[in-house]
This record gives C-alpha cells, sequence and structure tokens, in this order.
C-alpha cells in the first residue's frame, strides 16, 4: 500500500476523534488491507549427496577382496569384499615391482582407511614367493599415517599374476598373501601398528608393458 494512502487515513482518523460531528468521519474509509503475503513455497528436499566413503567396487570381475588383521595404535579386522572397497594398481617408477592400494570404511560409513603395499617384485602371468613388501596404512581425515620405511618389515608368501579373461589386456589380476614381522610406525600421529597378516585380490593396470617382466629389484 503506498504511503499517501496510509498518511491520509491515519489524518483522517485524528480528525475524527477530535470531532465527531464532522460529515467526513461517517464516511471515513475503512482502513487499508494489508496485502496477504503468500505462504513462501516450501524448497524441494534436495537429493541426498552422494556419500564420500561409497566403495565403487575393485575389479570388473567383482572378484577382489582385502583381509587384514591389524593390531597396534588401532586394531582391526578387516574382511572386504570387492563391493566394499576400491582399489588402484600400477608398476613402480623404473618398473621396480608393483605398488597396490585398497581403501575402505572399516564401519560401513565411517572414515576410510587405506593400504598401501608396494611389492618389490613380480612377474606378469607367473607366480613368485617371498617378496618383500612396503606398507603404508592411512586413516584418511584424521592425519594418521604409519609406513614400514621399507620393504624388510613385511613378506609376501605368494603373489600370482593373471590376465583378466574378457578384459583388457594391460588389466592384470594379482592376488597375495603375506605378514610382517615388525610394526609399520606413525610418520603422522603416534604410535605404531602390526600387519600380523594380510591377503588380497586387487588390480594392476600396465599401460607400457603388458607382457613384459617386471624388474626384480625393490
Amino acid at each position: 500500500m503506498p504511503r499517501s494512502h496510509w498518511s491520509s487515513w491515519f489524518i483522517g482518523s485524528l480528525l475524527c476523534a477530535g470531532s465527531l460531528a464532522l460529515p467526513a468521519c461517517t464516511r471515513q474509509p475503512a482502513a487499508p488491507a494489508v496485502p496477504a503475503v503468500p505462504p513462501q513455497a516450501s524448497a524441494a528436499t534436495p537429493p541426498a549427496a552422494s556419500d564420500p566413503h561409497a566403495a565403487s567396487g575393485c575389479l570388473p570381475s567383482h572378484n577382489g577382496y582385502l583381509r587384514v588383521r591389524l593390531r597396534g595404535a588401532a586394531n582391526l579386522d578387516i574382511d572386504w569384499h570387492d563391493a566394499d572397497l576400491q582399489c588402484d594398481g600400477s608398476p613402480r617408477p623404473g618398473r621396480r615391482g608393483v605398488r597396490l592400494t585398497f581403501a575402505g570404511a572399516p564401519s560401513g560409513d565411517g572414515p576410510r582407511v587405506r593400504f598401501v603395499f608396494g611389492i618389490g617384485a613380480g612377474a606378469l602371468a607367473g607366480v613368485r614367493r617371498n617378496l618383500p613388501v612396503n606398507v603404508t596404512v592411512i586413516f584418511e581425515g584424521q592425519d594418521r599415517i604409519y609406513s614400514t620405511g621399507g620393504d624388510d618389515r613385511c613378506t609376501i608368501d605368494r603373489l600370482d599374476e593373471q590376465t583378466m579373461a574378457g578384459a583388457d589386456r594391460h588389466l592384470q589380476r594379482l592376488t597375495a598373501r603375506g605378514f610382517c614381522v615388525a610394526p609399520a610406525t606413525a610418520i603422522s600421529g603416534a604410535g605404531e601398528v602390526l600387519l600380523t597378516r594380510f591377503d588380497f585380490a586387487g588390480m594392476m593396470w600396465d599401460e607400457d608393458g603388458a607382457n613384459d617382466t617386471l624388474d626384480a629389484r625393490s
């Protein structure tokens, strides 16, 4: 309502209050109605945000896994199947072995834990035994990182590498089992953790040499 209409109504009301005999008072218009404010339309409920911890799976064959028994500053018994985790892998720089990563949330929807295995040697489409491995454990979002700091604390009993049927020839499925005889110490955070045993099936993408043998050096 324009301000001038409010002023006219207000002044007329004061005059009528002083003299009810004024003819105009009998015709004094009622107070202007305040326009009703339409109720604000409720905002549409936004779609649920994607869970940053949701895993997208490991292998095209859906048979990846990671099992780890961890003791020390964190006590975890990991038993992740393909749908529970994300995995990745590639040759180490200079093709000096392979590096595999596995990540998932131990409590389902909590912070993720990432395991990185730096394996000292490997041969495509073959079997290797008693391989040295460096292990790093990262508690994402918690500023906690543990590493064996070398490949003399953990050993892989057996590593199998196979080309996956029906998959790109550069994609290899790696399975392994192993253990650590000394703990991984804190790089960030405090304490130490020991992987008393681990076994996994993950992937390695070898873009440069699908049929080459990797260097046996660590």
